[in-house]
């Protein structure tokens, strides 16, 4: 089993979601994070003040997939969530050693 870690950028969360489901993806976890890479921010006017914006608002999409699963769904995130821009995001892929679920005590790929 792999844990699916992707960053990317705001509004492609619905594209990357329909994507997901249309590959049989039943859950997903989303978090509002902020952070930078090769993109570094950008400067922006607010009432005539120009200021910094170091950290730029991304959402963190975490997804347990069955090693059967990982290269579709990889590429799935992949293709719905480019834009062709710089800051597009990452994926990262993580081995899950165990998964429970706690209102059955089912584990492995039965709990996903």
């Amino acid at each position: 089993m792999k844990l699916v870690v992707a960053i990317i950028k705001p509004f492609k969360i619905d594209d990357v979601r329909d994507a997901l489901a249309g590959v049989g993806i039943q859950g997903m976890t989303v978090s509002e994070v902020k952070g930078f890479g090769r993109q570094k921010g950008h400067s922006e006017l607010y009432r005539g003040a120009e200021y910094n914006v170091d950290f730029m608002p991304k959402l963190k999409l975490e997804v347990a997939v069955a090693d059967g699963l990982l290269d579709q769904t990889v590429e799935v995130i992949t293709s719905s969530a480019d834009n062709g821009k710089i800051g597009d995001g990452k994926i990262f892929v993580l081995d899950l050693e165990q998964v429970i679920r706690i209102r059955t005590g089912e584990s492995g790929d039965e709990a996903l």
